[in-house]
């Protein structure tokens, strides 16, 4: 750490924690409530396109952070996707939801409807929740999946399943692209970096700092079977390996 930014680290350190803190909690209750309120009034699709995004980019700007987007032509307007994208920090969930752009169902595990809050903001949000207790529970998975990707509002997934630890890019689980083949949909990779050095795994060491998106070419399933899913999630995780290495933000 240099000495500048070591300054300016014990500097933030009351702001984080008498300033930022507070204002979080009290932000991620009222936005969920208001949502609540936005999805009784109208409808989940408004309740994402507008409180959703105002916590995301509202938690952001206080921390602070900057949010750069690249390839935002890549997406199709009306068209629906599988998004897929890394997985660094809790602040990739914010840089998702506040700039990408696009109305998305996150697909969750069934475990997160129990935590407080964010499982109640997530079933009201119209989120989908992935049991794979039995082959009846995935199927029941997938038709509520159908039922939400129409007039463009696209599915998401990290397909680490879980934030890196080390930096490097995990192995990316199957569930995204056996969910992306079965409602016929084209996967969209997106590439978070920056977000490890503003907030790291299993860490308190929020410094402010700058995140990039980088939204891919989506690719087309179509040629893509059961016995070459393989093929397509190393295509769309090689995409996103080469993003972060060519920006310096992996570990090899």
């Amino acid at each position: 750490m240099s000495m500048l930014r070591k300054i300016i680290w014990i500097l933030y350190q009351p702001y984080k924690f008498l300033v930022f803190v507070p204002l979080m909690l009290i932000a991620t209750c009222f936005f969920v409530a208001l949502g609540a309120l936005f999805v009784v009034l109208f409808n989940d699709r408004i309740a994402h396109r507008t409180t959703g995004v105002w916590w995301a980019r509202f938690v952001s700007y206080i921390t602070p952070i900057r949010v750069k987007v690249v390839g935002r032509e890549n997406i199709e307007k009306g068209r629906s996707y599988m998004v897929v994208a890394n997985h660094q920090s809790h602040y990739d969930i914010l840089v998702l939801y506040g700039w990408l752009g696009i109305e998305v169902k996150w697909v969750m595990k069934a475990e997160l409807r129990k935590v407080p809050v964010f499982g109640y903001a997530g079933e009201m949000g119209g989120n989908i929740y992935i049991d794979r207790s039995s082959p009846e529970a995935l199927k029941s998975t997938l038709d509520a999946a159908r039922k939400k990707v129409t007039g463009g509002t696209s599915v998401i997934m990290l397909p680490e399943g879980t934030r890196s630890r080390t930096g490097e890019l995990g192995e990316f689980k199957k569930g995204a692209f056996v969910i992306a083949r079965e409602l016929g949909l084209p996967v969209l990779a997106v590439t978070i970096s920056g977000t490890r050095r503003i907030l790291s795994p299993r860490s308190w060491n929020l410094f402010p700092g700058t995140a990039t998106m980088v939204i891919h070419p989506a690719i087309d399933i179509s040629g893509y079977d059961e016995s070459t899913i393989g093929d397509l999630i190393k295509r769309a995780r090689g995409v996103i390996l080469d993003e972060l290495s060519a920006r310096g933000d992996v570990e090899s």
